[in-house]
């Protein structure tokens, strides 16, 4: 999954996927590390750790299902 594009459900692109999160006690993905995210989404442009939860597909590109009101704040 690494280098894919991330997307809202809008279409609104969130950022590039880094790396996969996995647990290990079940070998699941439990979250995507986003990096490259837009400023009108996160703000500053942090880094993301998105919960497999909000992930609604995947092929060439990531769709989530759901993503928090924006932009997210560096320090909520």
């Amino acid at each position: 999954m690494r280098g894919l594009d991330v997307f809202l459900p809008d279409g609104r692109k969130v950022g590039v996927v880094h790396d996969s999160v996995i647990d290990s006690e079940d070998w699941s993905c439990s979250h995507l590390f986003v990096r490259e995210t837009d400023p009108a989404l996160v703000e500053d442009s942090i880094h993301l750790a998105v919960p497999w939860r909000w992930v609604r597909g995947i092929n060439d590109a990531v769709i989530l299902r759901w993503f928090p009101a924006t932009p997210i704040p560096k320090n909520p």
